[in-house]
């Protein structure tokens, strides 16, 4: 029998608000992310883990972090999280409380899912809309790397380290991309980057490895590759990652499923019990 799947499922962006407040007076975050963590439990089979690439407040607020914690805490499926432009590292730190979390600096970590290591690059600037990993980070990330050659790695930041051609989401990407990608290069063990921030599903390379920018559970940045609009969001179908990777002689093979949340009508047969199409 195959080995099973190493499922890692990946949200982002989920502007949680305090109670009863809406983002940009239109969109319910809250609700939306009661629709994804109910569509997450009803995976089968389950994620091993939970992935959120940032932007999980929206002010940020305590009482946002509150709020946020108890529409989290129906999901049956560990989770880790790591911080994006509208957060705030000394909040998350409190609200989580998770041992993997630095005393100080920014919110790396690496959570080993059986063979592989889920790493979380933290890609916040303070008070910034933009993304830079500093120096410590590039340097802990070199660390992570290069202490196994056996290990295949899926890095996860908020930030994406690529253009989209959406000009006014570009300008906010990763700013040092170039140092980030002259340690990606290094390592052959590297199978995914994969971002959030823009809101929609995309699909580029980064040094030489698949990257991702992960949709949202609640609205979506216009897609405007013209220059055509104003800072735009629209509501679109929402939706998720789910990134499943599959051993094999080398450092595995690592597919990306985008998850519609909600519930949908199926699964139907194609065949009937006498074994024709239906």
């Amino acid at each position: 029998m195959a080995h099973k799947p190493i499922l890692i499922a990946q949200i982002s962006d989920l502007h949680i608000k305090a109670p009863d407040s809406l983002a940009y007076g239109k969109v319910d975050t809250a609700r939306a992310l009661e629709r994804c963590v109910a569509t997450l439990n009803a995976l089968a089979p389950r994620p091993d883990l939970v992935v959120i690439s940032g932007d999980l407040a929206d002010s940020p607020t305590e009482e946002e972090y509150a709020h946020l914690t108890r529409l989290l805490a129906p999901l049956q499926i560990p989770l880790v999280a790591v911080p994006g432009n509208h957060d705030s590292r000394d909040l998350m730190r409190t609200a989580f409380a998770q041992p993997l979390f630095p005393a100080e600096g920014a919110l790396n970590q690496v959570q080993p899912v059986g063979d592989v290591d889920v790493v979380l690059l933290d890609s916040s600037v303070n008070g910034q809309p933009h993304g830079e990993l500093d120096d410590d980070t590039l340097q802990w990330l070199d660390a992570v790397l290069s202490s196994s050659d056996r290990r295949p790695a899926l890095l996860f930041l908020h930030h994406p380290p690529f253009r989209t051609g959406i000009w006014h989401m570009d300008r906010q990407n990763l700013r040092n991309a170039a140092a980030f990608a002259t340690i990606v290069e290094r390592y052959p063990w590297v199978k995914l980057v994969a971002a959030g921030h823009v809101h929609r599903a995309t699909l580029t390379q980064f040094a030489g490895v698949p990257a991702t920018i992960c949709p949202a559970p609640n609205h979506a940045v216009a897609l405007d590759l013209g220059e055509l609009l104003e800072p735009s969001f629209r509501i679109e179908p929402p939706a998720f990652h789910l990134h499943a990777w599959f051993a094999d002689d080398s450092f595995g093979d690592l597919v990306t499923h985008q998850i519609p949340i909600g519930a949908y009508d199926g699964p139907h047969p194609f065949f009937g019990p006498d074994g024709k199409l239906l």
